[in-house]
């Protein structure tokens, strides 16, 4: 009897060992889950789920970034199980476009397609994106962090092609020297610099004298302010770097009445292809945002998804907008 009483109480407690042994297996998976859970909620998303992708601009108000939109809302239409967002700074900021990455982390993005107003001041926060695994896609202009892609313009080579566009007018008009002024949007955006670079290489060896440059933050009437200035220092040539800067070069050009000044831009919005119609520029280096969009989108997606990116660096193409392009 007492011996059956004792297979018994063994067996019990064999069975209590079992569940203890299973409860704690239970602890630890559960454990394991809020730990993955808790690495980021950039990790890439269950095949019924989308995958968001966030566009940051450097703002909302250039047709420029609209355009870029649209080409990312092209993509999301024929790939699917996209959900996406553009979010904007009202103006060219680094703490509003700092803000905008921070958000989109809080945000969940798998992915952020973002085109850099600083490369610098921006970076910190990129990195802390990066560390969540969120994907980082560059479009028009990268900032100083590695991202997967970028797609843009080769800003330095269609700078120089608009500074030759400046010189062969000058020229032809018989204008062999002369000062020649420069409104860029800051001196720290990569892309407008790289633009800037480029057009003043192609005055080396000329007669010309290039004056400081003078910086109106991409906005048309500071930029239109500037320009007003170098007319009145006598120049016979100027040149915007990215949209307002060209709106507000085209502006002063016209309000002055002199129409032999050759102003030269980037960029293309119904108020370029006004002041091109009419004289006050010469031309403008029409770049292809929606193609930045679109591709970049795809890049995004893939990036996300864990597949092969087959060209990471793509030139995006530039053409020269003139009196002949616009109708």
């Amino acid at each position: 009897m007492k011996k059956k009483i004792l297979a018994i109480l063994l067996c019990a407690a064999m069975a209590v060992s079992t569940m203890a042994g299973c409860g704690q297996t239970a602890k630890t998976a559960e454990s394991a889950a809020d730990n993955a859970s808790a690495a980021g909620s950039a990790a890439a998303p269950a095949a019924d789920k989308k995958i968001k992708v966030i566009l940051i601009t450097m703002d909302s108000l250039d047709q420029h970034w609209v355009a870029v939109d649209k080409g990312a809302q092209k993509a999301v239409a024929e790939l699917g199980n996209v959900e996406y967002k553009w979010m904007a700074p009202d103006k060219k900021d680094d703490a509003q476009q700092i803000e905008r990455v921070n958000n989109a982390i809080a945000d969940g993005a798998n992915a952020i397609m973002i085109a850099a107003n600083g490369p610098d001041a921006i970076s910190a926060s990129l990195e802390d994106a990066k560390a969540k695994g969120i994907k980082i896609i560059y479009v028009d202009s990268p900032a100083k962090t590695e991202g997967v892609a970028t797609f843009a313009t080769d800003n330095e080579a269609a700078g120089k092609t608009a500074g030759g566009e400046m010189l062969k007018a000058l020229e032809a008009a018989g204008k062999k020297d002369g000062k020649i002024g420069i409104v860029n949007v800051n001196s720290a955006t990569a892309s407008t610099v790289a633009r800037e670079k480029g057009f003043r290489a192609a005055f080396e060896g000329k007669g010309y004298t290039l004056l400081q440059t003078q910086y109106g933050e991409g906005d048309a009437t500071k930029s239109q302010d500037i320009a007003d200035n170098y007319i009145t220092e006598g120049a016979v040539g100027i040149f915007g770097a990215n949209e307002g800067s060209t709106v507000g070069v085209g502006n002063a050009i016209k309000g002055s009445g002199k129409k032999d000044i050759v102003g030269v831009g980037f960029d293309k919005s119904d108020s370029i292809f006004s002041l091109i119609k009419d004289g006050s520029l010469l031309c403008a280096m029409a770049q292809n945002p929606d193609v930045m969009g679109y591709e970049g989108m795809k890049a995004a997606v893939k990036a996300v998804k864990g597949e092969t990116i087959e060209k990471t660096s793509v030139d995006t193409g530039v053409s020269v907008l003139n009196k002949d392009s616009v109708k």
